[in-house]
């Protein structure tokens, strides 16, 4: 039989091996989440404390996303990866140890899941730059809703799973298994054989990759917009998901099983909506699932409290599934066709930190709200905030604008420099003078505003553009890098989309000669002498 096209990615050995141990990953997460939340309501019966589990969970994504991104950027990402699975390993052991003694306190039970959280926050942007890597740009949508549905997979088993070993064992069995299947997922990563780059260039610093990720984004409209939508969806969807213990003890014979369950639910809802996907997306864009995502969200998170049944809150929590992913897939696959692969891993630590942003804050929020009123009450305000956040919103497209080819370049190499220059030494400066047609001046500033932010985006410090006071047609661009081997690096960084573009500002050019470029390097006065002042 054919394999459905949702889930042909898998046919890849490369991307197989790597899905099942993000699976694992993600099932240590998940545990980790259900037994730390139940066991929290166990220590202390303060909402506040309780919504701060997933605050401790999700901050250290919102701390870290930005250097977590220039480390998958700079270093191994093979023996990176396997890192945080390592890392959340010895973590696991350490609670099961903690709570076995009886010695696990509610602050100490927060302080480990912030802990836990680092791990997390360190393995996804390397995951999330790795994918398209390994699968063609054509499965790219397919790819990652697998990887939706191994978050969503690990949402039904690693609560069932934890649930029954804290009903019949105790919370401690659940951080024994997830130190066995981090260490599992270390050892499939491990097996992975990734393709190192053959750039002559040195490795990129650590504070500068940070800088280039930042500027990046800064410059990039599309980007900018998927940040601010996935940040306000994600306060909007963790009013019931921080809340949902309390929501589950509240339902009439509420207890463990009903938290595990209507976890399950949630996750599986997902993982039918991900099967669909490519039936659903010849129907409907990216913005019609994000609005009707979000709509239907808030409408069944209030369904949930306000009818505390569990035969209504079971296909409730289904549908909320289904619409989480939605939004959540759509922004996603949005933000990785706004990124090249140079700055992947920084592009998508951003977006992670947008995401465990909003999601921090909004547990913060309406665990806050909660003790305030009541558990109902936090719910409800969760939902009328997300379709108030979606009417803001709703002017910033996500489709409408074609998408930017990064599909890398071939460029011709720098001349020989006709002065020894070092690597480090700068800043570097370059100016390109072009002869303009006076009368077609306002069309060469639109061309020469998105040079701008491609120059910023490819890292440069600064850009200038001016025109020549004494000769009318004649315009200058400037651009400065941080040094020699920077720029260098920001002409490795050259796309189909810059080539496009140079054109464009070649057509404008009425020189019998092409543009004039030259680069000019920083002169140090250390040695200047007489010559200066004395």
């Amino acid at each position: 039989m054919p394999t459905p096209t949702a889930l042909i990615p898998l046919q890849g050995p490369v991307f197989r091996g790597l899905w099942l141990a993000w699976l694992a990953a993600n099932m240590t997460m998940w545990m980790n989440d259900v037994a730390a939340a139940w066991l929290m309501t166990s220590l202390t019966s303060s909402p506040v404390m309780v919504a701060l589990v997933q605050t401790a969970s999700t901050l250290p994504v919102f701390l870290l996303g930005i250097p977590s991104g220039a480390l998958a950027d700079t270093l191994d990402r093979r023996r990176y990866f396997a890192g945080t699975q390592l890392w959340v390993s010895v973590n696991a052991l350490l609670l099961a140890a903690l709570s076995l003694l009886g010695v696990l306190t509610a602050p100490l039970l927060l302080g480990l899941t912030f802990v836990n959280g680092v791990g997390l926050a360190m393995r996804w942007p390397v995951f999330a730059a790795i994918v398209p890597q390994i699968v063609p740009r054509e499965e790219l949508h397919a790819a990652l809703a697998l990887n939706g549905i191994a978050m969503n997979l690990s949402r039904v088993i690693g609560p069932i799973a934890a649930g029954a070993l804290i009903s019949l064992v105790s919370p401690a069995a659940v951080f024994v298994l997830n130190a066995v299947l981090a260490g599992v997922a270390m050892v499939l990563i491990l097996r992975w054989r990734s393709v190192r780059s053959t750039s002559p260039l040195p490795g990129e610093r650590f504070v500068g990759a940070m800088r280039a990720g930042i500027a990046f984004t800064l410059q990039s409209p599309r980007l900018k917009t998927l940040l601010l939508r996935i940040f306000l969806f994600f306060i909007q969807a963790s009013g019931l998901v921080a809340l949902l213990p309390l929501v589950a003890r509240q339902m009439h014979g509420g207890g463990p099983a009903t938290f595990t369950v209507m976890m399950s639910c949630l996750g599986g809802g997902a993982i039918v909506a991900a099967l669909y996907f490519p039936r659903w997306r010849s129907r409907f864009n990216r913005d019609q699932f994000v609005l009707w995502g979000t709509v239907v969200h808030a409408a069944f998170s209030a369904l949930v409290v306000l009818v505390p049944e569990i035969w209504v809150a079971l296909p409730a929590m289904t549908i909320l599934g289904m619409a989480w992913i939605s939004v959540a897939n759509s922004l996603t696959v949005a933000a990785q066709t706004a990124l090249p692969n140079w700055v992947r891993a920084r592009g998508m630590s951003i977006y992670q930190t947008a995401l465990m942003g909003g999601s921090a804050f909004g547990a913060l929020l309406w665990g806050q709200v909660a003790s305030w009123t009541d558990i109902r009450t936090a719910v409800l305000g969760a939902a009328l905030f997300g379709l108030l956040a979606l009417s803001i919103t709703r002017r910033f497209k996500l489709e409408g604008d074609a998408e930017i080819d990064f599909t890398p370049a071939p460029v011709r190499s720098l001349p020989q420099p006709a002065v020894p220059i070092g690597p480090d030494e700068g800043p570097v400066m370059v100016t390109l003078e072009y002869l303009i047609d006076p009368t077609r001046a306002d069309a060469f500033a639109a061309v020469m505003q998105r040079t701008r932010q491609a120059r910023l985006r490819q890292g440069a410090l600064s850009w200038g553009f001016f025109r020549d006071a004494a000769q009318a047609n004649r315009y200058i661009e400037y651009f400065v890098d941080e040094n020699w081997v920077e720029h260098q690096r920001r002409l490795e960084r050259f796309t189909a989309a810059d080539d496009e573009l140079r054109l464009l500002r070649l057509a404008f050019h009425i020189g019998t000669e092409p543009p004039q470029l030259r680069r000019y390097i920083a002169h140090s006065m250390r040695h200047a002498g007489d010559g200066f002042g004395s």
